[in-house]
């Protein structure tokens, strides 16, 4: 059927619907990535999000078994400017369309992707919905109005904890503090032989020391890590702990924050497979995944004890942080990838490294 994508400032796009109908006001931002539409519907960090994927040929491989980053996809629509439903992929068993059907999303094809990206690159990210063109532009503007976009990490996060363990013998326990944590995060733990225990985002320090952590991490997630503030406070007693400690995505920005340091909304985001990251430390270029809408500034980490370990050539906001004093460490991006490149997996084996040689000490 025919559709429209509305934006709360009244632009209008007009495509074809495919999908589900299910009608829910979102906020618009787009990926750069070729591949991987899968794993951008099933990252917890693009909640309360319509996603426009920019490439513009999308599903022509299908959906697969075993790549989906949480249970079920949760964003609110999908934009495409061409979706192929008939795969070839030996791996696949599903076409977009009936993903898209099955849980219950909507999604709109056939408009003008680049001109809705140069859109939101000029104007910001803004709230939008998709619509069939029997709902009326005023109607489709209440549903914009009546949305609520908010219990980010709360919406997202485990209920209760629970343990994974490696296949072979754990050199180590980690606490894995969920803020809407990436499948392929907790893959990439279990491989170096870490055991871990999953906690919910609102998790005290408390508990969590109960554990008896060697480690412990803290995940990617969704939102202004801002709306938080309990959360900031128990990441606080965390780097007063002296427990080796690594963030990714949200992570990084609970950790800046808790620290002292500031977080600002970026115009309209970095997401997509190919962001060029400088490791200072290294002094090499990593091509990196991300996602995120905010970033730490570097004025408010100027009188911390930390020093800025990467930074992103194209718009040299901070990436990465380091502790001077603590076992601590961060990034803003996605060293797991799904989708991307794998760059910079070896932050993970750095990260190991840290707390086998904090047991020794």
């Amino acid at each position: 059927m025919n559709g429209y994508l509305l934006l709360e400032d009244g632009t209008k796009y007009k495509g074809t619907i495919f999908g589900a109908t299910n009608i829910q006001a979102g906020e618009i931002v787009f990926n750069t990535s070729m591949t991987g539409y899968q794993e951008i519907m099933t990252d917890p960090s693009y909640f309360n999000q319509i996603v426009v994927m920019t490439y513009p040929l999308i599903g022509n491989y299908g959906i697969h078994r075993n790549i989906n980053q949480s249970k079920n996809p949760i964003i609110k629509g999908f934009i495409v400017r061409e979706s192929h439903d008939g795969y070839s992929h030996w791996n696949g068993y599903m076409s977009l369309d009936d993903f898209l059907k099955k849980n219950n999303i909507i999604g709109l094809l056939g408009i003008d992707t680049r001109a809705l990206v140069r859109k939101i690159r000029e104007m910001g990210t803004m709230k939008g919905v998709i619509v069939s063109e029997d709902i009326s532009k005023d109607e489709a503007f209440e549903i914009i109005h009546k949305a609520k976009l908010n219990n980010y990490v709360k919406s997202v996060t485990t209920k209760t904890a629970y343990d994974l363990w490696p296949l072979d013998k754990p050199i180590a326990k980690v606490a894995v503090i969920d803020f809407g944590i990436k499948r392929n995060i907790i893959r990439a733990l279990l491989k170096r032989n870490l055991q871990l225990r999953i906690f919910p985002a609102t998790t005290s320090f408390e508990v969590i020391k109960a554990y008896a952590p060697d480690g412990i991490f803290m995940s990617n997630g969704p939102g202004d890590p801002k709306e938080i503030p309990s959360v900031i406070e128990e990441v606080g007693k965390i780097i007063e702990s002296n427990i080796p400690t690594f963030g990714i995505c949200l992570g990084h920005q609970l950790i800046c924050l808790a620290l002292g340091g500031e977080t600002i909304p970026l115009k309209y985001g970095h997401r997509g497979g190919n962001h060029p990251v400088k490791d200072i430390q290294m002094n090499k270029i990593v091509i990196t995944a991300q996602n995120h809408g905010y970033v730490v500034t570097d004025e408010s980490l100027k009188d911390l004890p930390v020093e800025i370990t990467h930074t992103n050539l194209n718009d040299q906001t901070i990436e990465g942080i380091k502790h001077l004093n603590k076992p601590l460490f961060s990034v803003q991006y996605h060293p797991e990838a799904s989708p991307g490149p794998d760059d910079s997996e070896y932050l993970f084996d750095q990260y190991v490294d840290l707390i086998l040689k904090h047991k020794e000490e």
